[in-house]
């Protein structure tokens, strides 16, 4: 299941992420990394965007960068 995929308040584990290095990088700077525990807390009205909680960190992403990050729900 991709993250853009995972209803709000799901809580997941991420198990692979598809992208290019570069946005690979700036997912490990916020802590998205594989094992990491994740969950969807808003969605925007446009649903362009997502906010989503990483131990106690809110951070967020574009729905196509969502894409690219699949988990597993727990």
């Amino acid at each position: 299941m991709k993250l853009s995929d995972l209803p709000k308040k799901t809580i997941a584990k991420v198990q692979k992420i598809n992208c290019a290095d570069d946005l690979k990088q700036r997912f490990y700077s916020f802590g998205i990394i594989k094992g990491a525990t994740v969950a969807v807390e808003e969605i925007s009205l446009a649903k362009n965007t997502i906010k989503i909680n990483i131990d106690d960190t809110s951070v967020g992403i574009r729905i196509k960068e969502a894409n690219t990050i699949e988990v597993e729900k727990i």
